[in-house]
């Protein structure tokens, strides 16, 4: 999702099945407009069992006003639970979309006008509750059924910019430089603080088995953490610093069909995307796309990956793994930075 001039939001592209169509489209008070998808046009059925060729819209599926969104690298604004509801963080709000009705609920994180929700980002395991990082320095969570909190958890000196779950732990970096687990299951949530970066921390990442955390952070640097300093005493050295990056290492994704295979991408300085073995440290590839990468995603039916970017094209990119040929052409998603896909 991307601002335009007025502030509002763009597209949403994700790796996921499409949601059920409504019998008719839907449009709230607060602008979000569902539209239905029109088919071929014709009245024809399509035969399935004929794979055809393969075939990328230059046009969104949907489109999403996203007025006040803040417009900053470092943050991460949007959400997508197992649930199949959709979080954005306008401001002092997150805001929950139901994209099968059009239905949108409200969570007040914040009560100040000049306050803002930082990061969201969904438990993976049934999606029912979700973390809020706050400007405050603290991570709220939510229970989203009920639409309440059900704790706040302090461990930061300034802002809360990025979290990652791994099971009943999530883990806030913060740009104070710090990254802090919190077992959300007991009262001392702060099971460890891990002091690795010397400036804010705008991505973190746990591999899908729950081993390694990556975090990146705006000193250029990716470290790779252990699950087993997730605990114990404060400090902790991460297991790996990767420094090839020469820009804030801004996305961070763990591909879902290779095991240990880590991709990141870094701002307007760098403009590449890297990839990793996760457990040695070492790089595999790396990629000069020419502009600004703001967020990876990978598919997880295809051996492919999606690149979003800012400066100076503000493109989407589709690359087939491993040789990193482009898929179509770039997609001119917006007049601004393309900041997440999810």
């Amino acid at each position: 999702m991307s601002q335009d001039g007025a502030g509002r939001g763009h597209r949403v592209l994700a790796f996921r099945n499409k949601a059920p169509m409504p019998s008719e489209g839907h449009l709230n008070s607060l602008k979000v407009l569902y539209s239905q998808a029109q088919g071929n046009g014709r009245g024809v059925a399509v035969n399935t069992s004929v794979r055809l060729s393969r075939h990328i819209s230059s046009t969104p599926e949907r489109m999403l006003d996203a007025p006040g969104m803040v417009d900053d690298y470092y943050l991460n604004l949007l959400s997508w639970g197992n649930n199949n509801l959709l979080a954005v963080a306008l401001g002092p709000t997150v805001y929950l979309w139901d994209p099968a009705t059009g239905q949108i609920e409200d969570l007040p994180c914040l009560e100040g006008d000049d306050d803002y929700v930082c990061s969201v980002n969904f438990i993976a395991e049934g999606g029912t509750h979700i973390a809020i990082g706050t400007c405050h320095g603290q991570t709220q969570l939510w229970d989203v059924t009920q639409r309440k909190q059900v704790r706040s958890m302090d461990g930061h000196s300034s802002r809360v910019s990025a979290l990652s779950w791994n099971k009943h732990v999530v883990s806030s970096g913060g740009r104070d430089g710090n990254i802090v687990h919190h077992d959300v299951r007991v009262q001392r949530h702060a099971v460890r603080v891990l002091r690795g970066h010397t400036q804010e921390v705008c991505s973190l990442a746990w591999s899908p088995n729950g081993a390694t955390l990556a975090s990146g952070a705006n000193d250029n640097l990716v470290n790779l953490w252990d699950a087993s300093v997730a605990s114990g005493d404060f400090g902790g050295v991460p297991r790996a610093t990767l420094t090839d990056h020469c820009a804030a290492v801004k996305a961070l994704a763990w591909c879902p069909f290779e095991a240990n295979l880590l991709a990141t991408g870094a701002g307007t300085a760098d403009r590449c995307i890297k990839f990793w073995n996760g457990a040695s440290g070492a790089l595999l590839n790396s990629v000069d796309t020419g502009t600004q990468v703001c967020a990876l995603q990978w598919s997880r039916t295809e051996k492919e990956l999606l690149s979003s970017h800012g400066y100076i094209d503000n493109s989407l990119c589709l690359w087939k793994y491993p040789s990193m040929v482009k898929v179509g052409i770039a997609l001119e998603a917006s007049t601004e930075r393309v900041q997440w896909c999810i």
